[in-house]
């Protein structure tokens, strides 16, 4: 009698799982704990783009409904179903934050994102910004959290545009140029490497 093999699901029976348990919003993926099936060849890119097979995924629906049963536990990503759960490799982040929408201004001011995958959030407490610095440059890459451990790289030109809704607070003993957002300030560089300190 031969041993049973797992046989890693494909990203069509992974789509289609996730079609048959999608109810009414989203995915309840943490209540879900199914066996590990592997790791499929599926990729996230920094930009963005999700890959199977070396090839990008041209179709946005899918895309999204995958983005939809995704789930970090530990350091790794999976894409989870109630019946598999399967590995893909994350270049970044999983998400790219592609524009905002500020509202108010200064301690009232509330920055609500929106992803590639048409997710939006308000940064505050529960949703906070980091920004870590490439220790050779210095160039900075923002975050925010979307959900449950996922997060969404700033791009470029919304972090530039996001300079204009900046502030200078005073940060464990320090002073900052950071950003007010659902009541709570996130620093983003010390103020005293800006160009006008």
């Amino acid at each position: 009698m031969s041993a049973h093999i797992p046989v890693t699901p494909s990203a069509e029976s992974l789509a289609a799982s996730a079609r048959a348990a999608r109810g009414k919003g989203r995915p309840p993926v943490h209540d879900w704990n199914p066996p590990f099936c592997g790791d499929l060849d599926m990729r996230i890119a920094r930009d963005g783009t999700w890959f199977y097979l070396g090839t990008p995924i041209g179709r946005f629906e899918l895309v999204k409904l995958f983005s939809s049963i995704l789930r970090k536990d530990g350091d790794r990503y999976f894409l989870v179903t109630p019946v598999e759960k399967v590995g893909i490799t994350v270049d970044d982040a999983p998400f790219v934050a592609v524009d905002f929408e500020a509202q108010g201004k200064g301690q009232d001011q509330v920055l609500t994102f929106r992803t590639h995958v048409g997710d939006t959030v308000a940064a505050g407490p529960d949703h906070p910004i980091r920004v870590e610095r490439d220790p050779e440059t210095g160039e900075p890459a923002p975050y925010v959290l979307v959900r449950d451990r996922l997060e969404a790289l700033i791009d470029r030109k919304s972090f530039y545009r996001l300079v204009d809704h900046g502030a200078r607070e005073e940060v464990g003993g320090g002073r900052w140029f950071g950003l007010w957002s659902g009541g709570a300030f996130f620093p983003v560089i010390p103020a005293a490497e800006l160009p006008d300190g």
